[in-house]
Parts: structure tokens; C-alpha cells; sequence
């Protein structure tokens, strides 16, 4: 029986696309750097310095932290609202919730926005907790590690536990720690080819509540 839920935030809960990529636009456009890599989904869910990184094509502190804060002051500031929940999400959250399952939050994005779009989309009463690379001190500098430390700092038992994210990313985050994952489609990085044999998977947020507690998936 699955109790702990652990939701990847961006392409899984959220599409933040628009506001993402309109946040690298001002940024680079600001600081008149040439992009390197055209902005699309491809270049969203990794930490903001790694995609700034692939982005501008250099590994210059100054000017990844030039770009980092012309992000952040678009972002946190407005671009964060544009936001969109995909469809059927917030109510699978709401009966989740009243099914008595516990929800968390673990990404990649900073937890100074992700905490701000949560309390835009009034999530805090369905989220025991929310966790980013940055909620630790130090910050974490992977997925696999915070997964990691959300188990050990709640005492979670990991065969009570479901990671659900859209990227491999978050598959091999859940591996790492040898927990169950259900690998959603309708994010941004969702690859079929790269899905591994024992990971679930869901092609619609309908079917999520019925593969949750049976514990089963499409397997392929």
C-alpha cells in the first residue's frame, strides 16, 4: 500500500512553459547574451543554473549568475503566475488528499517560487510538505539526493512510497533510493524509449487515483 506520494512539480503537476521560457527570453535579452540553444521545452526541468549553462553555451560564474538573477527577478516577481495546472490536476490532488494519502512536492525549482505558486494555486492545505534542491543547506545538487533525504529526514518506509514525475531524471531519482515510480506522458521530457521495464506509467491524470492504489501500470 502506497501512504507517501512524492510529486515532481514542473510537466507533472504544473506547466510552467510559457513562464519558464518567456523568464530565459527577458533574461538574456536583458543582459544581451546570445541564446546558444533555442528556447523550448527541452531546456525545462533541470536546476536553473545547469539550463542557463546549456543555454548560453558557457561555464562563466559571472554570467550564468548575471542571467540567474535576471531570471529570478522576472520570474518570482510576475512570470511565475503564468503558470498553468494541467488539466483534472487539481482535483486528482483534492481526492488524493481525502483519501488520506499524504502528498509532497520534491523539484527542481527553487523553493522561493515553488512555494509562491502553491500558495497562487491554493495547494498548501493538500501538501505535507514541500521540498527543493535549495530547501537544504547545503543545497542538494541532484533529484536522487533529495529524494533521498526526504525519506530520511521523514522517516518515510520507501515501500510506502511513490515517486510521479515526467522526466528520466526522476525515474532514476526513485531508482537511487529503490523506490516505486510512475512515469507520467503528458509532461515535457516523457520519452517511451527511455522508460525502464520496471517503472509504471500513465498516459492520463484520469487513471492516476486506480494505478495509485492497485499499484499496477501500464507495463511495456
Amino acid at each position: 500500500m502506497k501512504k507517501h506520494l512524492i510529486f515532481d512539480l514542473d510537466g507533472t503537476l504544473i506547466d510552467s512553459a510559457p513562464s519558464i521560457l518567456e523568464g530565459y527570453d527577458q533574461a538574456f535579452k536583458t543582459t544581451d547574451t546570445p541564446l546558444q540553444v533555442p528556447l523550448s521545452n527541452d531546456v525545462i526541468g533541470p536546476p536553473l543554473i545547469e539550463s542557463l549553462k546549456i543555454l548560453s553555451g558557457r561555464d562563466d560564474d559571472a554570467l550564468l549568475q548575471a542571467l540567474a538573477a535576471a531570471f529570478k527577478q522576472h520570474y518570482d516577481s510576475s512570470g511565475y503566475l503564468k503558470s498553468v495546472v494541467f488539466a483534472g490536476v487539481s482535483e486528482l490532488l483534492q481526492q488524493l488528499h481525502g483519501e488520506g494519502y499524504q502528498l509532497y512536492i520534491a523539484t527542481n525549482k527553487r523553493l522561493y517560487p515553488t512555494e509562491k505558486i502553491i500558495r497562487h494555486l491554493q495547494w498548501e492545505p493538500l501538501f505535507q510538505a514541500v521540498f527543493a534542491l535549495d530547501y537544504f543547506q547545503p543545497a542538494l545538487s541532484c533529484k536522487a539526493d533529495m529524494v533521498g533525504r526526504i525519506v530520511q529526514d521523514l522517516a518515510l518506509p520507501v515501500e510506502e512510497c511513490l515517486y510521479i514525475g515526467d522526466r528520466l531524471e526522476d525515474g532514476l531519482a526513485a531508482d537511487a533510493q529503490q523506490m516505486d515510480f510512475v512515469l507520467v506522458t503528458w509532461g515535457y521530457a516523457a520519452d517511451a524509449a527511455q522508460k525502464k521495464p520496471h517503472w509504471q506509467s500513465c498516459t492520463a491524470v484520469d487513471d492516476l487515483p486506480g494505478l495509485i492504489a492497485g499499484n499496477r501500470g501500464e507495463q511495456s
